[in-house]
């Protein structure tokens, strides 16, 4: 399709067709990052150490206490998240509720395939906000609660393996802890 508006634009304005081609195939502009980054789930300003994994395919965040449930007849996915604060008594829960995108089949350590919930989720990375879908496991025994796969990554970035935190544009809500919603001990 784009291949085709390329070709009619570059006969309208007089280009040759190498040109138009060339534009049509010119690579997209992507940024150098490190293989560990910080990312700001939004909108609960939730900064989070990610890794920048080109060998995984999708991207993947720690959850914790993952549930399924219906809401107005879609599946919706409840989870929780909690912030990476280094005293543990400044740590903060969040819990997220979610349309459920799709579930995914997923490789584990030792071939086993392990069914996991997809969501979608905003966050930001290098002072620009991106949505991507995430798988949610718990990533408790991983050093990194995120895991950003060569999906996302493939117009976004390029990845410095000898490299750590070279994003360079702060995100707005970094730093800044989103309002702590007290959890009801009701069960839902």
């Amino acid at each position: 399709m784009w291949a085709r508006f390329f070709l009619v634009l570059a006969s309208l304005v007089g280009l040759p067709l190498a040109d138009a081609v060339a534009a049509e195939n010119a690579p997209k502009e992507r940024v150098v990052m490190g293989w560990l980054e910080y990312v700001t789930v939004e909108p609960w300003g939730l900064r989070l150490k990610a890794k920048l994994d080109s060998g995984a395919k999708l991207s993947s965040m720690h959850a914790e206490n993952i549930e399924l449930f219906r809401r107005n007849g879609d599946m919706w996915v409840r989870f929780r998240l909690e912030s990476q604060a280094k005293k543990k008594s400044d740590r903060h829960t969040f819990t997220m509720e979610r349309p459920l995108v799709r579930e995914a089949r997923i490789k584990a350590h030792g071939g086993k395939l392990v069914s996991r919930p997809v969501v979608t989720l905003d966050f930001c990375l290098n002072g620009s906000t991106h949505e991507a879908q995430f798988t949610l496991a718990d990533r408790g025994n991983f050093l990194y609660p995120v895991l950003l796969g060569r999906r996302f990554l493939a117009d976004i970035a390029l990845v410095d393996p000898g490299a750590t935190y070279l994003a360079t544009s702060v995100c707005e809500s970094a730093g800044k802890e989103p309002k702590k919603k007290k959890e009801s001990k009701k069960k839902r």
